[in-house]
C-alpha cells in the first residue's frame, strides 16, 4: 500500500526510481549524495521503500530530541554525536557503525560523507572505514534534480582509500544535486 502510494506520488511529480539494484543486498554502506537540501531524505527514502529495503540513516543527534525523534527514528535515524571526543569516553563513529555491523544479520545505513548540506570541499571518510572494518560493500547511492531520478548507481567493494574516491569521483560527477553550487564533484578528502 505505502510502495504504490510513494510510486503514484513520485511519478506525478515526474520522478523515476532507477530500478538497476545489485541483488542480494543485506549489510552495505549506502552513500547518501549529493546532499544539499532536506528534500534529499524524501526522494532516499521513496527509492529505498520502492526497493522494499529497510534503510538506516545516520543524523546529528541534535535532531533527534523530540519533537523530531517522533518521525526521525522510526523513518531508521541513527544519532551521531558529533562534539570531541575526550579520553575515549565514548567509541568513534567507525566504532559505533562498526558494532552495528557486526551485530546485525542485515544492515543499510546511509552516510552523507559532506557531513553537511552546505558546500564542504573536503568530505569525510569514515564511510570507508567502516566499509573495511566491518566488511560490507559501499553502494553509491544518488538524487539527480536534473533527470528527476534516484537511486543506487554501482556498488564498490573497498580496497584503498584512493580508489574508492576514485570510483566515487566518476560517478558523482555525473549527478546534479537540487543546489550545484553547495556541491564539490571534486571529492577531496582527508586520508
Amino acid at each position: 500500500m505505502i510502495r504504490r502510494l510513494v510510486c503514484f506520488l513520485l511519478k506525478n511529480t515526474g520522478w523515476t526510481i532507477d530500478e538497476q539494484l545489485p541483488p542480494a543486498i543485506k549489510k552495505c554502506i549506502v552513500i547518501a549524495a549529493p546532499h544539499t537540501s532536506n528534500w534529499d531524505l524524501y526522494y532516499m527514502m521513496a527509492a529505498f521503500s520502492v526497493y522494499r529495503l529497510k534503510i538506516r540513516f545516520t543524523i546529528k543527534k541534535e535532531w533527534m530530541r523530540f519533537p523530531f525523534s517522533l518521525l526521525l527514528r522510526p523513518l531508521g535515524g541513527i544519532a551521531i554525536d558529533r562534539s570531541p571526543r575526550k579520553d575515549g569516553n565514548r567509541p568513534s563513529f567507525v566504532e559505533a557503525m562498526t558494532e552495528l555491523f557486526n551485530n546485525h544479520e542485515a544492515l543499510i545505513i546511509a552516510i552523507t560523507p559532506e557531513g553537511t548540506r552546505s558546500r564542504n570541499d573536503q568530505w569525510k571518510t569514515g564511510f570507508f572505514h567502516i566499509a573495511r572494518a566491518a566488511n560490507v560493500p559501499i553502494v553509491l547511492g544518488y538524487i539527480d534534480y536534473k533527470r528527476k531520478q534516484a537511486g543506487i548507481g554501482k556498488m564498490i567493494y573497498p580496497v584503498t582509500l584512493e580508489q574508492t574516491m576514485e570510483e566515487m569521483n566518476a560517478f558523482y560527477t555525473t549527478i546534479t544535486p537540487r543546489y550545484p553550487e553547495k556541491f564539490s564533484p571534486d571529492l577531496s578528502y582527508k586520508a
